[in-house]
């Protein structure tokens, strides 16, 4: 949080000696009360209340005066706001490793699931496009609108061999770029979410496409799914197939990213939950004096109503 109009913060000096003076005040208030020696008579003069409550009215005063001084000085905070529209390419993994049981049922079918909670909680507003990628990458679904022919897709993948991570950035990069020739001089902000369990192993390389989604401006967010005790049987023999996640990890981190790991299936939904929510939403800085000055006024009238209520006067 930052402020506009800080000058104002200078205000909270003489608040500061306000409450310096009160409690001034109530400990000369002890100290005649103990020199009182005529304790009956003290009473009498005096009635008993509970020693907490004569402080509520004066300390909900104070933060009255503290939040007004506070929104005087027009504080700022980042906030979260819907984006009106954006891209968005699920880049899914299909390589054989996919078919590891490590996910119940299978990497690959809980990988399915997850993807179509995915796609159908993204604002319908939203370009959505799909890219299947093993050996190579090819765009199954370019940037639409259409929910259904995203997640008939979805539905629709098959596994094959290989994993190459880098052609699967360029194809996306490519489905974007087709979409902002038709949007002019005004594309919507693209985003690349990469789900794979492994590490690149043709294609070009993961370096060239970094740089190309950087130059571009295009931050890839990466999901490194799996576990390290994966195995898959291929031609007769358990082939161990551990997740890369530190080769992830340098994709998001290079391009502006998240990286996300999930090793089971309702790891992965909450994942996509999160992404979700990240590139639903955009944080802008916006005052929020009105939040400072709404909280005085409850202490105003927190501070007037426990006063009547307690000693039948103001404060």
């Amino acid at each position: 949080m930052s402020f506009l109009s800080p000058v104002w913060l200078l205000l909270l000096l003489p608040a500061l000696g306000l409450g310096g003076v009160y409690v001034v005040m109530y400990l000369r208030r002890s100290r005649y009360a103990v020199r009182f020696t005529n304790l009956d008579l003290l009473d009498k003069v005096v009635p008993r209340r509970a020693g907490w409550r004569r402080h509520v009215p004066a300390a909900l005063f104070g933060l009255m005066l503290v939040a007004l001084v506070a929104g005087f000085a027009r504080p700022t905070a980042e906030v979260q706001v819907p984006r009106e529209r954006a891209t968005i390419m699920v880049a899914f993994d299909v390589s054989a490793s996919m078919r590891a049981t490590d996910v119940a049922p299978d990497r690959f079918s809980a990988a399915q699931q997850a993807a179509r909670r995915f796609v159908e909680g993204l604002p319908p507003r939203f370009n959505l496009g799909l890219v299947a990628f093993s050996g190579s990458a090819s765009i199954a679904v370019p940037p639409t609108t259409d929910r259904q022919a995203v997640l008939t897709a979805i539905g629709r993948l098959t596994t094959g061999s290989g994993t190459a991570i880098g052609e699967a950035v360029f194809s996306s990069l490519d489905a974007i770029r087709s979409l902002d020739a038709e949007a002019g001089d005004t594309p919507p902000p693209a985003h690349v979410v990469l789900l794979s369990d492994g590490s690149s192993t043709t294609g070009r390389p993961v370096d060239a496409a970094i740089q190309a989604a950087t130059s571009r401006g295009v931050p890839v967010t990466t999901i490194a799914y799996g576990t390290p005790e994966g195995v898959v049987d291929l031609n007769g023999e358990s082939v161990p197939v551990p997740v890369d996640g530190p080769a992830l990890r340098g994709v998001a981190e290079a391009t502006g990213g998240g990286f996300h790991e999930a090793a089971s299936g309702d790891e992965l939904r909450a994942v996509y939950d999160t992404i979700g929510t990240s590139v639903g939403y955009r944080l802008e800085r916006q005052e929020i004096w009105m939040w400072f000055v709404g909280f005085a006024l409850i202490c105003a009238v927190l501070a007037a109503g426990t006063s009547m209520f307690w000693f039948s006067r103001m404060i």
